[in-house]
């Protein structure tokens, strides 16, 4: 007697079509930027009928490895560490939004990854780097009263921080972070007189990089990171 865990479930079509179309993809013999063969083309390549065909494409798409645009074929497209952190907003979002304590968790991952950040744009900050910071503060500083566009000017800052690293990843992360963030954010910073220590957090984070002190950076971003994580609320906590 066989047992069920055994059993071998057969496969819809458009999965067999989507695993081959991605390994052609994958292993280069379609290049970025090129078009998928036709509908015609793989029905007859593979002896499958079109919805089949449609169905992969889609889930190409949602991988964010093909282009759909009405009435032209799919085209490849160039996966980067943006294309692939979008693939993970959606279930970063509902986590967060049925689990307090994955908000607490994702407030303690920024913190570490912001501060080894920190300590490396120190290390490697340019003169013009350093002008560019101050710019975004003052920017960040005239929106004081306009939570969005405080937010915004936020976000810069710490994209700019992540830019100075020269690690093309750590842009997209922090900018991932803070995006799932946002919503727990706006309406706590400047409706509750948060935004001068903002401010002042920040000035002290350039300072220390204008002074090419990465320990001094880290610390002050670490200090700057427990003062506000507070402010990043679950409604469940407020409602409790």
């Amino acid at each position: 007697m066989s047992n069920a865990s055994e059993v071998i479930a057969r496969r819809k079509l458009s999965d067999e079509v989507f695993d081959r179309l991605k390994a052609m993809i994958v292993n280069g013999g379609i290049a970025i930027g090129e078009s998928m063969p036709s509908e015609r083309e793989l029905m007859t390549r593979f002896g499958v009928g079109r919805p089949a065909i449609r169905e992969a494409m889609q889930a190409l798409a949602n991988l964010g490895l093909v282009t759909i645009s009405h009435g032209e074929r799919a085209r490849v497209r160039e996966v980067t560490p943006q294309a692939a952190l979008r693939q993970v907003d959606p279930i970063a979002q509902l986590l967060l939004s049925t689990s307090p304590h994955s908000l607490e968790h994702l407030k303690e991952a920024r913190s570490f990854f912001e501060c080894g950040m920190v300590r490396r744009a120190a290390e490697l900050a340019t003169p013009d780097d350093v002008a560019v910071l101050r710019d975004l503060w003052e920017r960040q500083h005239a929106a004081q009263g306009d939570a969005e566009a405080f937010i915004r000017a936020d976000m810069a800052f710490h994209a700019k921080l992540a830019a100075m690293t020269g690690n093309p990843i750590y842009p997209v992360v922090s900018e991932a972070m803070l995006g799932w963030l946002q919503e727990y954010h706006t309406h706590m910073l400047i409706w509750e007189g948060r935004s001068e220590q903002t401010l002042a957090e920040h000035a002290e984070i350039i300072a220390r990089i204008a002074a090419s002190d990465p320990a001094g950076a880290e610390r002050a971003m670490l200090r700057h990171l427990e003062r506000s994580n507070h402010l990043y609320v679950h409604a469940d906590a407020v409602a409790g």
